[in-house]
């Protein structure tokens, strides 16, 4: 798949701070906006607009590819930043989540007819995901990966360890001082494809940094605690029904 280029540009809806970042391919789609959380109180002037639109409290994706209710309340620090293909929600207490949506290009499709779904999810992740994680946050790696096949006809789920890649390293911990190296960060990937596109929704396990030695939970803990939220975030996530091809005259 082409890299991706996104130039700056932000795009706000009032009462939500949008800034945009560079995407210079596409697995940056996951990853790109993580260093924007740093941004949270700044307002553009004049006013902006996002690329998708906010009707009540559903977020709808540019060129109505998806909608979804919004996980995150403005009155409580919660923001959108969204992109052309990547939208981020996240607020200052427990949420980053994004979710991103690509249309499969010919030579995707016929990776996927090739390799069929669960394959070509794992590759997939492997040649656009994970090797932005790996440049961001040096040391990153893959901690398991789990395959649903009854989740939106086939879905990958992927967890992994980002030294250094947490949204919410600024926030002072609520038990003890914040450490002199950055906290390891841990984050759930859900990959699927439906209607043409395929879908990368991530998910960042806050408390394992706002919480530190007081968040004590196993690793395969940890891994079910971001299953459930990436499914609960999925479960927001409306598709259009593909619109019938015309029959032949």
């Amino acid at each position: 798949m082409p890299a991706l280029e996104i130039r700056p540009g932000a795009r706000t809806v009032e009462g939500f701070v949008v800034p945009v970042p560079r995407i210079r391919r596409l697995a940056a789609c996951c990853l790109g906006l993580l260093a924007l959380t740093a941004a949270r109180a700044q307002v553009a002037s004049p006013p902006p607009s996002l690329y998708g639109e906010v009707k009540g409290t559903t977020y709808v994706a540019p060129g109505a590819r998806f909608r979804m209710t919004i996980p995150v309340l403005p009155e409580l620090g919660g923001q959108i930043h969204d992109t052309e293909n990547v939208v981020t929600f996240d607020d200052p207490v427990s949420t980053h989540v994004s979710v991103a949506c690509f249309p499969l290009d010919l030579s995707n499709k016929w990776e996927l007819d090739t390799r069929g779904t669960r394959d070509y999810l794992e590759y997939f992740f492997k040649e656009f995901v994970f090797p932005d994680f790996a440049q961001r946050f040096p040391g990153s790696a893959n901690e398991a990966s789990l395959y649903s096949p009854q989740l939106r006809d086939g879905a990958l789920f992927v967890f992994s360890l980002l030294p250094g890649g947490s949204a919410f390293e600024s926030r002072t911990s609520v038990l003890e001082s914040a450490p002199a190296s950055p906290a390891v960060a841990k984050r759930g990937t859900l990959l699927f494809v439906q209607n043409g596109c395929i879908f990368i929704l991530t998910a960042e396990l806050a408390e394992r940094v706002t919480q530190r030695s007081a968040f004590q939970k196993t690793p395969a803990q940890e891994n079910e605690i971001l299953r459930a939220r990436l499914v609960e975030l999925a479960n927001r996530l409306q598709v259009p029904t593909p619109k019938p091809a015309r029959p032949a005259r």
